[in-house]
């Protein structure tokens, strides 16, 4: 070991992340599935932004939150994804203190806007579903930025005294990250000081954004269900809910996983840490992959229009 990783410092000059650690032999393999996973979350994701652009007909506020939600896929699996994949195809293990904060910073704060683009989804649809006739006065394009805008401003501020807290703390015992990216408490359990401050404020974080979500998730949801009860006819009530399925696997896809890999990091002493990390890069590469498959499948629009393309190219 270095002489880097062993002297007291207070802000080291690089970290070194190991990738998943226990599981160094199989970094090659591991490799596979993740890359191409990313490279189908790239191909989904600007399919769906290229189609809404193209499509006058798709320029409403279910399709302008999806593109949101389809950029911040993009920019959190490009935040890690590939220093994952050089540090396992090129051993390229060190990146410097400043990258990192600026990596774990961008992370956090993606993953509260996207959970803010997830509400706004969720306000969507009870809008469009239990106040139908007054949907296009309610969410005009000007209330969408704004609450595109608010999304953005909430997570950034409320992740921001994550990385400051940290630049705060000395580093004398070791700068080796065992993790593929400078996640927030796998770089605070490297500081030698009492860092239950960041814990305290990363759970605080943590269910401010994603709990509080949550809550307004299922009050929508419940009194969508209730709406949907009420229709007249079977027909109706499928068809109905059917449009609001593939926000359901959505919703899936990002809370269940986040807030697992969340909450065993601090609390699963007994599960092995390349368990805790494997988990980290499905939830870092699934929802982006997902999401664009569900929406695709799912959204007659977006389907009709991608079928519409290739045939047109084909012919």
């Amino acid at each position: 070991m270095s002489d880097s990783n062993t002297t007291n410092f207070t802000n080291p000059s690089t970290f070194i992340l190991l990738g998943i650690p226990g599981l160094e032999a199989a970094h090659i393999w591991i490799s596979i599935p993740f890359c191409t996973m990313y490279a189908i979350a790239i191909l989904g994701n600007f399919t769906v932004l290229f189609i809404v652009k193209r499509e006058p007909s798709l320029h409403e506020p279910m399709f302008y939150f999806l593109c949101m939600l389809a950029v911040t896929d993009l920019v959190m699996s490009t935040s890690t994804v590939p220093k994952m994949l050089s540090i396992f195809w090129f051993n390229s293990r060190e990146i410097s203190f400043s990258a990192c904060l600026t990596q774990m910073y961008f992370v956090h704060s993606l993953t509260g806007m996207e959970s803010g683009i997830l509400v706004a989804m969720a306000l969507d649809r009870y809008v469009a579903i239990c106040h139908p006739l007054r949907h296009s006065t309610i969410l005009t394009n000007s209330v969408v930025a704004k609450i595109g805008l608010a999304v953005v401003l909430r997570s950034g501020l409320l992740v921001l005294p994550l990385p400051v807290l940290i630049r705060q703390w000395p580093y004398c015992r070791t700068n080796i990250i065992p993790h593929f990216y400078c996640r927030h408490m796998a770089v605070v359990k490297v500081a030698c000081a009492d860092f239950r401050v960041n814990s305290y404020y990363g759970l605080f974080d943590l269910f401010s954004e994603i709990g509080m979500d949550l809550v307004f998730i299922t009050v929508s949801y419940t009194l969508i269900l209730r709406a949907i009860f009420r229709l007249p006819t079977k027909d109706a009530r499928v068809k109905t809910f059917g449009t609001c399925i593939s926000h359901l696997c959505a919703i899936s896809a990002l809370y269940i996983p986040d807030l697992f890999s969340s909450l065993m990091l601090r609390f699963g002493h007994n599960v092995p840490l390349y368990v805790l990390i494997l988990i980290t890069g499905v939830y870092h590469l699934v929802p982006p992959v997902l999401h664009p498959i569900i929406y695709g499948v799912r959204t007659k629009q977006i389907r009709g229009k991608l079928l519409q393309l290739f045939t047109h190219k084909k012919i």
